[in-house]
């Protein structure tokens, strides 16, 4: 998320601190690491005239602690803060206000809004622009400021769903649903994307998120319900669900 940019989702600034926390450790350590190397090079370094041998050690025993101690203590403090992140991202135990279902498919996409009865279908990308916008994605609308959770499934394959504005993404696995809740809080068009290969179209595995006020919202949802796009496209499509009525 670029400096003094708001926030998509009531998530990105959670990630973005631990993102960036982490670096500062990583670059607290490093700095201090490469000190202690640079600084043994320069005060025990090799005196012309020196002939006499350095003291021999078969071990330090504090220094030896500190190598034990100080990993632990730093994977610790790591794990803490990625540990507390992590079940407040995945935290689904709140009341969302839209629940989507997300199918995902080779090489496309279907949205099911299951609290409006309606859905959205997608085909295989065929154009994407020079300047990165998707010219016939399918599109995902979310209204702006509610809660919305998501139940992400898959026909055939893994797949990964991935809107990299929402710094956040989480795989769609046959025969298991993966679930989990954002409020976007900034309207707006955002790229998604398939994060996990899943065969030769992989990278045209494209979507579009508009992020828009909830009257524009509902007004798409009445449009979805004018072309008789209504009730849900269900798992009965899967590649699974057809593999297994074959066996039997």
């Amino acid at each position: 998320m670029p400096q003094g940019e708001a926030p998509v989702t009531n998530q990105t600034l959670r990630i973005t601190n631990l993102w960036t926390g982490s670096w500062i450790a990583a670059l607290v350590v490093g700095v201090i690491t490469w000190g202690l190397i640079l600084w043994c090079v320069a005060v025990y370094r090799k005196r012309k005239n020196d002939t006499t041998l350095p003291v021999q050690l078969r071990y330090h025993v504090p220094l030896e602690i500190m190598y034990v101690i100080l990993p632990i203590l730093m994977v610790g403090v790591l794990y803490f803060y990625t540990n507390r992140d992590t079940i407040a991202i995945l935290d689904t135990s709140a009341k969302p206000d839209l629940t989507v279902q997300v199918v995902a498919k080779r090489w496309s996409w279907d949205f099911n809004y299951l609290d409006q009865h309606v859905y959205e279908t997608g085909q295989h990308v065929q154009q994407v622009s020079a300047t990165g916008s998707l010219a016939d994605a399918t599109t995902l609308y979310l209204p702006v400021g509610e809660r919305v959770e998501f139940h992400l499934n898959s026909r055939d394959v893994i797949h990964s769903f991935w809107v990299p504005a929402f710094l956040f993404k989480m795989d769609a696995i046959p025969g298991r649903t993966n679930a989990f809740q954002i409020v976007p809080e900034h309207e707006g068009t955002y790229v998604g994307k398939c994060a996990e290969f899943c065969g030769i179209e992989h990278s045209a595995m494209l979507f579009n998120v508009k992020v828009v006020s909830k009257a524009e919202f509902d007004a798409h949802v009445a449009e979805l319900q004018a072309k008789g796009q209504t009730g849900a496209l269900g798992l009965q499509y899967d590649q699974l669900q057809h593999v297994q009525k074959g066996a039997s």
